[in-house]
């Protein structure tokens, strides 16, 4: 039984709490690796070593700093299969899916690389007589994450290049369900020159997500996970002081008009639902098809897909479509869910419920399912269900669908499926959803671009990666400046106004 590890001023420091918790093989169900949860004491000195370390590292001006995530960008590259491979056997994902985990945070780490730009403060002469002003974006310390299980490489990378490449200290506190690839990540970090202490790895429990939190020298906290611990998150944290960040839960329609190409839309529900066996904030878990023969057209089409999909491990090969969620416990929450919509009178027109893979009957593997006839009242539209689960939901017309939407209380991400220049362009402008796609199934920003949703998919007023991420891990500072020439009499007491 492996035992996992804490990344600590550039060594991996076993844990001293005593507690630890399971890492599973998703595939089969056994226990691979035991991860341990940190005390409060030991996210104590987790800060302590990133606040010694931080101010040498805010010295170092944003061009060198650059050169250490250029630097770590080619060993990402160098270590794909490897990081892949270990991120498929502690999630369940597929190798391309892993590998895509990765690659999606690299870019922005490639995007971070433009630090000395993005740092660049303002400057105005003679604001005033003899006066100059400029303003300076300064690091903010000691600056923390906690990321959750379903993107263990990228959306720590969403937040650890950013702040590092601003000159702060990064503390990370992955999911306990999936952590080996954040040590990775670390200690491929300081291969690249990055100096002790400024990424360090604390993994653990709400212990340590608590310590984080009230720890009066961490400066920012960022997080992903679900609605009701952003709400915690968030208003604890800035309860203490602190600069917060927190995306929760989604529940995203895709809305296909009468005039879309059916397979395409077909295709792109397919693989935006039921990817990464819908454990994805920005997955499509309902279909929103305009009209009954639209419906009808677009199940027609969705049927013979989803029936074809292959769910297996990942070392089954590269054709699986999607394997395991990640644990006993989110199988059974996905299979109590798939019963309500059921009991509430939806139709399961794609039955996964009898699904079992030989030789991995003790995995956490779920067949996929597709519910017609699904009404708002239903738990399978209200809850986020993070599991291979469909929902197609009847819109009489265009308005209808697009209220669907607007109603729900997450507003992550949305689409829509036409070839109506008009209907995209005002489904674009009226949703009040974050991140919209128009022929796009999941529209995740590019990395020079931000990615964060609306309404209760959101806690903080800044998103992440893109021009965002810099305002966020730095503060601006103004200086007002004069250099008299010669020696004036007497000092003044009043402003004095512009001529």
């Amino acid at each position: 039984m492996q035992e996992l590890t804490h990344y600590l001023d550039g060594a991996h420091v076993k844990g001293g709490s005593g507690r630890f918790s399971d890492v599973y093989n998703p595939a089969t169900g056994e226990v691979q690796a035991k991860c341990p949860l940190a005390s409060t004491d030991e996210v104590n000195e987790a800060v302590r070593l990133a606040a010694e370390a931080q101010p040498a590292w805010a010295a170092v001006n944003p061009q060198r700093r650059a050169r250490v995530l250029m630097k770590f960008v080619d060993l990402l590259n160098r270590d794909m299969d490897k990081l892949a491979e270990a991120l498929s056997r502690e999630h369940g994902k597929t190798l391309p899916d892993a590998a895509g985990d990765v690659q999606r945070g690299l870019e922005v780490v490639e995007y971070c690389i433009g630090a000395p730009q993005m740092l660049k403060g303002e400057y105005t002469d003679s604001a005033g007589p003899g006066i100059d002003m400029y303003s300076m974006r300064q690091p903010l310390g000691v600056t923390a994450g906690i990321t959750p299980f379903n993107f263990p490489a990228m959306i720590p990378m969403w937040m650890f290049a950013p702040a590092i490449a601003c000159g702060n200290a990064f503390i990370l506190k992955p999911s306990e369900r999936d952590p080996s690839v954040p040590l990775m990540l670390a200690e491929l970090m300081e291969e690249a020159g990055l100096p002790k202490g400024i990424l360090q790895v604390v993994n653990g429990d709400k212990e340590a997500v608590d310590a984080l939190l009230h720890h009066p020298v961490v400066q920012s906290i960022g997080f992903v996970g679900s609605t009701p611990i952003a709400e915690y998150i968030y208003a604890t944290g800035c309860a203490n002081g602190k600069r917060v960040q927190c995306f929760g839960g989604a529940k995203n329609h895709m809305i296909v008009m009468p005039d879309a190409d059916m397979d395409q839309a077909a295709d792109a529900l397919v693989g935006a639902g039921y990817g990464a066996a819908g454990e994805r904030c920005m997955a499509i878990s309902v279909a929103v098809p305009v009209g009954d023969e639209t419906a009808d057209r677009l199940i027609e089409k969705l049927v013979p897909r989803i029936e074809k999909l292959k769910v297996g491990p990942f070392s089954a090969g590269k054709d699986v479509d999607y394997g395991p969620v990640v644990t006993a416990a989110a199988k059974a929450n996905i299979e109590r869910l798939v019963q309500s919509g059921i009991d509430q009178g939806a139709k399961l027109v794609v039955d996964g419920r009898d699904f079992s893979l030989q030789g991995y009957e003790d995995g956490f593997f779920v067949g996929p399912h597709l519910f017609d006839n699904v009404t708002s009242d239903m738990d399978i539209y209200k809850t986020e269900i993070f599991g291979p689960v469909l929902s197609t939901m009847r819109a009489k017309s265009y308005e209808e669908a697009l209220g669907l939407a607007m109603d729900h209380e997450y507003g992550n991400g949305t689409a829509i499926f036409t070839r109506d220049g008009d209907a995209a362009r005002d489904f674009a402008n009226r949703i009040n959803i974050g991140m919209v796609g128009i022929n796009v199934p999941i529209p995740v920003p590019l990395a020079y671009h931000t990615f964060g949703g609306w309404k209760k998919s959101v806690f903080g007023d800044l998103n992440q990666h893109g021009p965002d991420a810099f305002k966020f891990y730095t503060r601006t500072k103004t200086v007002t400046a004069r250099w008299p020439s010669g020696i004036k009499e007497g000092g003044e007491f009043n402003f004095r106004p512009m001529e």
